[in-house]
């Protein structure tokens, strides 16, 4: 465990890893303090509207990389070719070299029919789940351990993969595990797909546009 980072430090240091896991699981007490820090974010009502589903069976991590690597192809398929062309070295997923899936679910019932503070902005349950990710995210690079968000998927498939009863939907698919390094520049900025905004442009004072 990196014990030293500050907050600012991991948010910072924090990736969306895919090339760069070890292929070590994680460890067992490590994945239950990042859990735990996923389970204490904070939450609509305290409805707490999420669960957990951990995946290693490699048979079932095979599955969901086989199912991804074929959005994958239509997704590039769907590209203009110089889009395509950028697109064909950014890495989506690291599903096997991780070990360890975390699907990330969301029950929209969870707290009853009267959960506070959702009353008038209904997705407030779903942000909650978000924030769940967040921290989960944030805990784990303090550990040095990488997550990347899996995002190339059929709902309905990882529903059906992981046994998702009815009324309990995916959020996220994060791989977690050891990585060698955190790289210090988004995927996406290095392979020239999308760069990132500076602050100032995402800062309005009183009123949208004004700075």
């Amino acid at each position: 465990m990196v014990a030293e980072l500050t907050v600012y430090e991991a948010i910072r240091l924090r990736r969306d890893v895919r090339a760069e896991f070890t292929g070590a699981r994680i460890d067992e007490a490590a994945l239950w303090r990042i859990l735990d820090a996923a389970h204490r974010a904070p939450s609509v009502g305290n409805s707490q509207p999420w669960d957990f589903v951990v995946v290693r069976d490699p048979r079932r991590l095979r599955a969901f990389a086989e199912h991804v690597a074929d959005q994958r192809r239509a997704f590039h398929e769907s590209l203009p070719p110089e889009r395509a062309e950028v697109f064909d070295p950014i890495k989506i997923e690291g599903i096997a070299e991780s070990g360890t899936g975390i699907v990330v679910t969301h029950d929209d019932a969870r707290g009853g029919p009267h959960v506070l503070g959702r009353a008038t902005v209904p997705e407030t349950g779903v942000y909650s789940t978000v924030l769940a990710i967040q921290n989960l995210w944030l805990a784990a690079t303090a550990e040095g351990v990488g997550v990347g968000w899996v995002s190339f998927y059929d709902p309905e498939f990882l529903t059906g993969l992981v046994g998702l009863p009815a009324g309990i939907r995916p959020v996220a698919w994060l791989c977690v595990g050891p990585v060698r390094e955190f790289q210090t520049v988004p995927d996406l900025e290095r392979f020239g797909w999308r760069r990132g905004r500076p602050l100032d442009a995402a800062v309005h004072q009183e009123s949208y546009g004004a700075r």
